[in-house]
């Protein structure tokens, strides 16, 4: 099953090694030692998948096969119609409830979201105070990711770790369960790295990752941050069903050979993938500069299949275009929820599997669509 393949299994032993001097009586303990170590990891990677979670990459940490974007949550520039109002402030808090109830308990922010660079009011004290307010209430298991802003004048390790600490001011946490670099700098990389090595040192964060970073830059982060003996465990870059650069560019194929989970983020193409938009009706605001009705009509014979192969399941082009990725393997989508009905259409994506006839198929049907560039990933 493909979710079943993105499950990262990572066997115990890098400190069990046994040396031939010791005598046998040890070295039969130390492979005891280490056959529980498999086990166990064995184990725990079966009640992961049985819970509908997957690990992030060799880290610790678990998260839902299916997470939440949280760019949208007072957001002013790019959603939202430049507005941010008590009634967008309620939509958002049913998103998060709703992805709770149905067990999407991963949720994505970043310290620009919603910032005054971005928006009205910052996503991650949103989202801060919609966990406070739920667990009020009762217990929950929500896993949270954050991203640094790798801004020209911030320098040095110093700057991520200074950063972090306020991003946990406003969400109102100890720590968090993934701290992303949001995209390359235009210098001092290696010193944002060593500053995620810090943080994970020092228990600030449970699992570190990088995002829009192409192939030989994620392979310099695994390669850097693994001499410190820090996994990397994720890199979120731009991934839908008319998006695969990163299968084309070399991203896809190193994750998956590195065990580097790739989160996969506008995995509906900004909602253009549900159907909802035309040619008669594009998107409106910034999007509509990249959907455009002459785009939307190489759409049309991807979208008539889709649909066609969703009816054969009872699903619809949101739920099938989800589904898809996770059956790339290794993949967890992050899909944007803006209100609770959004996020009751993204769990209809979970619990069942496209054949591998149809995933091939749609994929065909996508290539003959020119795909859109994203520059970030190129730098």
């Amino acid at each position: 099953m493909a979710a079943a393949m993105a499950l990262q299994v990572v066997a115990g032993g890098g400190g069990c090694c046994q040396r031939p001097v010791v005598g046998p009586g040890r070295l039969r303990l130390a492979a005891l030692r280490a056959a529980r170590a498999v086990a166990s990891d064995a184990a725990a990677a079966k009640v992961s998948e049985e819970e509908g979670k997957v690990k992030l990459g060799g880290s610790d940490v678990a998260v839902s096969k299916l997470g939440i974007g949280a760019w949208s949550w007072g957001d002013t520039t790019y959603w939202n119609d430049s507005e941010w109002d008590d009634r967008r402030l309620k939509e958002a808090k049913a998103a998060f409830d709703t992805s709770i109830d149905n067990g999407m308990t991963f949720f994505d922010t970043a310290e620009v979201y919603g910032t005054a660079l971005m928006g009205a009011v910052n996503s991650e004290s949103l989202l801060g105070g919609f966990i406070k307010e739920r667990q009020q209430k009762e217990q929950i298991d929500v896993a949270v990711a954050t991203k640094f802003a790798a801004l020209p004048w911030r320098f040095g390790r110093g700057s991520v770790l200074s950063a972090l600490k306020k991003s946990l001011d406003r969400l109102g946490l100890s720590s968090v369960e993934l701290y992303q670099l949001h995209w390359p700098g235009l210098w001092g990389n290696e010193g944002y790295l060593d500053g995620l090595a810090d943080a994970y040192e020092q228990g600030l964060v449970k699992a570190v990752g990088v995002s829009n970073y192409n192939e030989k830059r994620l392979r310099d982060a695994y390669a850097r941050l693994k001499k410190r003996g820090v996994p990397l465990a994720s890199n979120q870059v731009n991934y839908s069903l008319i998006y695969r650069t990163p299968e084309l560019n070399g991203v896809k194929a190193a994750c998956d050979e590195l065990g580097i989970t790739l989160i996969a983020y506008s995995p509906i193409a900004q909602g253009v993938l549900s159907g909802k938009y035309t040619p008669e009706k594009p998107p409106t605001g910034p999007r509509a500069n990249t959907y455009t009705p002459e785009f939307l009509t190489k759409l049309q014979p991807l979208m008539n299949r889709i649909k066609e192969i969703g009816e054969s399941y009872g699903k619809n082009p949101t739920q099938v275009s989800l589904n898809w990725l996770t059956c790339q393997g290794n993949v967890v989508p992050i899909p944007g929820a803006k209100n609770a009905g959004q996020a009751q259409e993204f769990a209809g994506a979970l619990g069942w599997s496209l054949t591998g006839d149809e995933v091939e198929e749609l994929r065909s049907l996508a290539r003959e669509i020119k795909g859109i560039k994203m520059p970030i990933e190129e730098s």
